[in-house]
């Protein structure tokens, strides 16, 4: 598949994640052999939220990486663009506010949130920047930013193994756990085709994200970007 393949209109994309929702999460601890609690942990730590503070997690899918914030005392939207995320979700936590957004045109007045954070949705996103812009203007200033997302292995042994298992293992163990076997291929794809660290963080840096930092987690499978705003 090339590249513009990946290029999905996003109601396409929406529709895709709406087919996986009811068991998206089951799949997702299955293919990453558990290591998705870890990575979300990483992310609460990272975001640092305190009581009383007010954080957007966008693409939160069924509202698994907002809970820890809520269970903390954290305000916490769960925003995505997949309606079937989003049922699912309130099926399961209807004590949280998920709310429909788009990455790329957020329903949020300027400087809302004391930080914003995105876990696996990035990819996803038609234009990174634009999104990114969005995350900043619903940002206070000295929010944060914490963004995680697949990235490059740092060792290139392993690499070479994680590309195989992308692109060989992933798919066949997804037509046996999953009825749209097709939308994983269409994630390893998209894991191939996504910037590496150091390319993301000046993406973030270009839109306006001060301080920029990442820390790899699981040799660099995935990455944790954090960024604040300017206090202006």
């Amino acid at each position: 598949m090339s590249r513009a393949s990946l290029e999905k209109d996003p109601q396409e994309v929406a529709a895709m994640f709406d087919e996986v929702a009811g068991r998206y999460d089951v799949i997702n601890d299955v293919l990453s052999f558990g290591q998705d609690r870890l990575w979300r942990r990483a992310v609460v730590k990272a975001v640092g939220a305190q009581p009383g503070e007010v954080v957007l997690d966008i693409a939160a899918g069924t509202g698994t990486s907002s809970e820890p914030f809520a269970d903390s005392g954290v305000h916490v939207v769960p925003a995505d663009f997949s309606l079937g995320m989003l049922r699912v979700g309130r099926g399961r936590r209807d004590d949280l506010g998920f709310t429909a957004a788009d990455a790329m045109r957020l329903p949020f007045a300027d400087d809302s949130f004391d930080a914003v954070t995105m876990s696996f949705g990035l990819r996803n996103v038609a234009d990174t920047a634009v999104a990114l812009g969005e995350f900043l203007r619903v940002t206070k200033p000295g929010g944060r930013l914490v963004i995680c997302e697949f990235s490059a292995p740092t060792n290139r042994a392993f690499r070479t193994v994680y590309q195989q298992y992308l692109m060989r293992s992933l798919p066949a163990v997804a037509r046996k756990v999953s009825s749209t076997p097709d939308s994983y291929v269409y994630l390893a794809e998209s894991i191939q085709e996504w910037p590496d660290q150091e390319e993301l963080a000046q993406v973030i840096t270009d839109v306006g994200w001060e301080g920029v930092e990442w820390r790899n987690l699981s040799g660099g499978i995935v990455a944790l970007h954090r960024a604040t705003k300017n206090l202006g």
